[in-house]
């Protein structure tokens, strides 16, 4: 049998008789969307366990909510409880308890604890079985929905369904670009299926972190295992990085810039203060004007070429590079933009490794052919 809450299919605990291991709780313990890390477990040798109220309940995929356990039940992570909710109830499983709550609460700037919804009991047989009667309608009402959609020509894309646990209500997600009159789609979606309706639009990164995925870097999407916040993401962040502005290699599951072009951008903008503005100047040499090509930000590297040799690029350190700009402004032009090896005062300051690099006849289909042809005559002489 697998987890409830989970989209590996890795198996699950069995139900005991006093609740404390059930079906939605993971044996792997790290498949579900966006897990809470306990990392103040052991703060019940100063602090009684169960002394915080508040308990975090996980529903359907990254679905999460903050409940007062008002009869202080014993709760352990991935207990299924029955909460109250505005019309009904419905069924989750406990996500987080404890002093981490505290802190997730003041995370997310909720400071009146007395308006939070009360976890009614732990659930029992009879409440899971209903649950998961709900939970197999899903699939069935979101391909009802998207047929009604299509009749009604409404421009909306739905995404998932997610039941409440007592069957008497829908969630349906959808994105769309602009407002969507519904109202017509609500009305024959609650006469077909006999349960009241409700419409949510989610972005196309909420879109994403619903339904999960793999990304380009082997690993499950940030946004579907950890990631909660979504900050806004531009092509400036790309600038700063010096990557080339490639929609197709730059873009993630959602069709947006990757999350991930803003974890080391904070480390980029402190490398690049010690780098002088090149990005419209030209170094001025008695050999010729050299114009700026890239930068290397950590092996702290400016890379310039010539105007008459665009082809090879010559790296030059921060330090040289300020003291060509420094020269140019006093009318002073060096003979050539790389250092005399007599100077070896000025010449430690360029990486040891720094080479001129030379990209002719890159184009060149058949650049390579040469070196395949030595290969093969190599290869036949060993045989």
């Amino acid at each position: 049998m697998a987890c409830t809450g989970c989209t590996t299919n890795r198996g699950c605990n069995t139900l005991e008789t006093d609740g404390r291991s059930s079906c939605g709780n993971c044996s792997a313990g790290s498949c579900n969307k966006l897990n809470v890390f306990n990392w103040l477990g052991n703060i019940s040798e100063i602090v009684p366990q169960g002394m915080f109220p508040v308990v975090e309940v996980r529903f359907k995929n990254t679905r999460k909510d903050f409940f007062i356990n008002v009869n202080k039940l014993t709760l352990y992570v991935g207990d299924l409880v029955v909460t109250e909710s505005e019309m009904g109830y419905d069924v989750g499983t406990v996500s987080a308890t404890g002093e981490i709550v505290r802190l997730q609460l003041k995370k997310k700037d909720i400071k009146d604890t007395n308006s939070l919804k009360k976890i009614l009991r732990k659930a029992k047989q009879q409440d899971i079985d209903k649950w998961k009667e709900a939970q197999a309608l899903e699939y069935k009402a979101l391909l009802k929905s998207r047929e009604l959609a299509k009749s009604l020509n409404l421009e909306m894309k739905l995404i998932d369904v997610e039941y409440q646990g007592d069957k008497t209500k829908a969630i349906f997600y959808y994105t769309a670009d602009g407002r969507v009159d519904f109202r017509e789609l609500i009305k024959k979606l609650a006469a077909e299926l006999k349960i009241r309706v409700e419409m949510r639009q989610i972005g196309s990164r909420q879109e994403a972190a619903r339904l999960g995925g793999i990304g380009v870097c082997g690993r499950e999407l940030c946004c579907s295992t950890w990631l909660t916040d979504f900050r806004t993401i531009n092509t400036n962040v790309v600038r700063y990085q010096q990557l080339s502005i490639n929609p197709a290699k730059l873009a993630g599951q959602c069709g947006k810039l990757k999350c991930c072009l803003n974890y080391e951008l904070d480390a980029y903008m402190d490398a690049l203060k010690e780098f002088p503005e090149v990005q419209d100047k030209e170094l001025i040499t008695q050999k010729g004007k050299a114009k700026f090509i890239k930068i290397d930000v950590f092996k702290r590297i400016i890379y310039w070429a010539y105007e008459n040799d665009m082809g090879t690029f010559i790296p030059l350190s921060i330090e040289r590079t300020k003291e060509i700009l420094e020269m140019n402004s006093k009318n002073d032009y060096p003979e050539d933009l790389l250092i005399s090896p007599s100077n070896q005062e000025k010449n430690k300051d360029l990486p040891a490794n720094s080479e001129t690099i030379s990209i002719h006849n890159e184009d060149d289909l058949n650049r390579f052919d040469n070196k395949f042809k030595t290969n093969q005559r190599n290869f036949k002489r060993k045989k």
